[in-house]
């Protein structure tokens, strides 16, 4: 009942006008950024971080929280339209959604995608409201040791999941740890690798990390790697499904949002997973006459069943985000950088040190999603004319939004440098194949791992036993060297076999 009031007053929160207006503003860029390929929600979160640096907190997180699931819906029209998926997510959808485009049956698999990414996502929101509180309220009996090694499993799990090599993973993960080093030293004060530059003594900013790994970076590899492709677009049709389409849709809604929102809650990582497998499960559970259609003329669960698993994936991830301040994919990166640039540490303190953000980001989640829904199904027409506009102006409209918005923060030149510098960084990271997403958790987290770990060394009298002779910690010390070791293993005995 305490949550349901709870609740009811993040309703009360998120239904001000003021509020309503940054939810729809954020479904609405969030889906035109979905629909643009290339641009994703972490490119659009990360770009507008600074820009909303004076606007209230709870107002700035619903906002982005608009954005990050506005995005995953839009990904699936230019995915059906133009097998161009506006996301890595959206790769599945792209699969079997085009193939019912260019049979005509556009307007059914956009109406599937949305109508099951809005019954994925409420089934999750659900999920977050009756299970984060939970999590929260065994997390809080937590001590530095297990906090320690909570953050060391975040830092194995992104950086081992997110990218193709753990080795590239993890060295991305070093750079942010490093990059997280430089400044005053939280305990002695002394000036930790600034190289005698006073602007570095406050430590780097992590939404101009953000911005240039993430926005500037984008548009600069874009100029300098990606040739002009010219996509030919189907035809939309009329956006309604038959009662044929709802009878073999929601059997795959409710399959896709069972396998996608388990992946959320653990720090796993991406969407691809669960949407690969529930694409897989549906092609098995095909009846004989709808298996000929996977491949062909397009299955209409090929498309309902990812699209789901997909939204309920990404609304999930709120729980280890908010409980835990574990982000578990790119755009949670970003949103965990955003919640400390209002000095708000996610994590089990959050449901009691920021009860009324918490509640109202969760009701903005339900509201999100009727919007989304209206937005979606009658407006698919305008979206697709954002495809027209041309990459040139958009990527110089990035690069502009990005500069303006980190000058503006501390009016500071070197600031400017420094932006340009990490998106040259993040430029040669992608060229290789380096995922960015460690580097702003080693930012994040590094710092915050320090500190747990020298308060564990003190409780432990400088002996590291502290972290085994604790069975929480020891428990979580396993899990660790499970996600290190047990792929490894994997690959080995199913190597042969695969080839």
């Amino acid at each position: 009942m305490d949550i349901f009031n709870q609740l009811m007053q993040g309703f009360a929160t998120a239904a001000t006008p003021v509020n309503l207006l940054w939810c729809f503003v954020g479904c609405a860029l969030g889906t035109a950024i979905g629909v643009l390929p290339g641009i994703g929600p972490a490119v659009a979160v990360a770009m507008l971080l600074p820009i909303t640096a004076k606007v209230e907190a709870t107002a700035s997180m619903i906002f982005f929280a608009g954005i990050y699931y506005g995005a995953m819906y839009g990904g699936s029209t230019t995915s059906i339209l133009l097998n161009t998926p506006g996301e890595t997510a959206s790769m599945v959808t792209a699969m079997e959604g085009n193939k019912m485009a260019k049979s005509g049956r556009a307007g059914a698999a956009l109406a599937t995608a949305a109508v099951g990414s809005f019954v994925a996502g409420t089934i999750a929101t659900v999920l977050v409201t009756l299970f984060a509180p939970v999590v929260a309220e065994y997390a809080v009996k937590l001590g530095p040791p297990e906090y320690f090694m909570l953050m060391l499993l975040a830092f194995t799990t992104v950086s081992a999941v997110l990218g193709k090599s753990t080795v590239r993973g993890m060295t991305a993960l070093f750079v942010g740890l490093a990059a997280g080093l430089i400044g005053m030293d939280q305990i002695s004060g002394q000036a930790r690798y600034t190289g005698g530059v006073p602007e570095l003594l406050d430590g780097i900013e992590i939404v101009l990390v953000a911005v240039g790994l993430f926005a500037v970076a984008e548009a600069l590899y874009a100029v300098l790697y990606e040739g002009r492709v010219v996509e030919e677009q189907n035809k939309l049709s009329k956006v309604h499904m038959t009662a044929r389409d709802w009878r073999r849709s929601w059997p795959a809604w409710l399959r896709g949002t069972a396998i996608g929102a388990p992946f959320g809650c653990i720090p796993a990582g991406g969407t691809e997973i669960p949407t690969f497998l529930s694409y897989a499960t549906e092609k098995k559970l095909a009846k004989a006459d709808v298996k000929d259609e996977f491949g062909n003329q397009g299955a209409i669960e090929g498309v309902a069943g990812p699209e789901a698993a997909n939204n309920a994936t990404v609304t999930a991830a709120m729980i280890p985000l908010l409980t835990l301040g574990i982000p578990t994919s790119n755009t949670t990166a970003i949103l965990l950088g955003a919640f400390q640039n209002y000095g708000i540490q996610p994590g089990p303190q959050l449901f009691t040190s920021s009860s009324s953000l918490v509640w109202a980001l969760i009701a903005s989640l339900y509201i999100g999603n009727v919007m989304l829904l209206v937005l979606n199904l009658p407006m698919v027409g305008l979206w697709v004319k954002l495809l027209k506009i041309p990459k040139p102006y958009l990527y110089a409209g990035i690069l502009i939004f990005a500069t303006v918005g980190v000058y503006g923060m501390r009016q500071s030149a070197f600031d400017l440098f420094l932006l340009y510098a990490i998106g040259l960084l993040g430029v040669v990271m992608r060229r290789f194949d380096f995922p960015t997403a460690p580097v702003v958790v080693g930012m994040i987290l590094g710092p915050l791992a320090e500190a747990q770990l020298r308060n564990a060394m003190s409780i432990g009298e400088g002996s590291a036993m502290v972290f085994l002779e604790r069975p929480m910690s020891l428990a979580l010390v396993g899990v660790v060297l499970a996600v290190l070791v047990l792929p490894r293993l994997a690959k080995r005995f199913t190597g042969p076999k695969l080839a």
